[in-house]
């Protein structure tokens, strides 16, 4: 058996390395699981949300259909309540458009401006949209409403990403 000796200088080299290592991996761990931890997780499947609303009652007359989803902004979690102008257009095919003016973001809602019937109206600055989202010329919005992306799922309206109104 061969007896090593290790000098004051070595086990201090050793010991400082080993507690410098230690403290460094406990500093690097967090910020590698805040970059990884989002890729391992399992994600919702779907960006479609379900509505209450089934599509067979869906008529050429818009209703505002609610619906809630939950919201996460990195460790907190909301529930959020959303809201979309729904109804079946001359071919039958269903429309759903964001009730959000494009002016200033205030809410639409239908037919409630009585010297302009059958058009969105926004209360704020006197804004008006056609019933299929287009913006009126002469009035604030700058653009026609944004329709969400939708399918059916047994028999229920489930809405998807907002995108630009095709007539825009």
């Amino acid at each position: 058996m061969s007896k090593h000796n290790v000098s004051r200088r070595q086990f201090l080299s050793y010991t400082l390395t080993g507690v410098g290592g230690f403290m460094a991996a406990g500093m690097l761990m967090p910020m590698v699981r805040f970059a990884v931890d989002p890729v391992l997780k399992a994600g919702a499947g779907s960006d479609y949300i379900a509505t209450k609303q089934k599509v067979s009652e869906i008529t050429a007359e818009p209703k505002r259909v609610d619906f809630t989803f939950e919201q996460v902004d990195a460790w907190y979690k909301s529930e959020v309540t959303g809201s979309a102008w729904v109804y079946k257009d001359d071919n039958g095919k269903i429309v759903a458009l964001s009730p959000v003016c494009k002016h200033l973001g205030c809410t639409v809602d239908w037919n409630t401006d009585k010297s302009n019937p059958n058009q969105f109206f926004c209360p704020c600055h006197y804004g008006r949209y056609t019933k299929d989202g287009m913006n009126v010329e002469g009035t604030p919005p700058i653009a026609p409403l944004d329709m969400y992306d939708f399918k059916e799922k047994d028999g229920f309206l489930h809405l998807g990403p907002i995108k630009p109104h095709k007539g825009a």
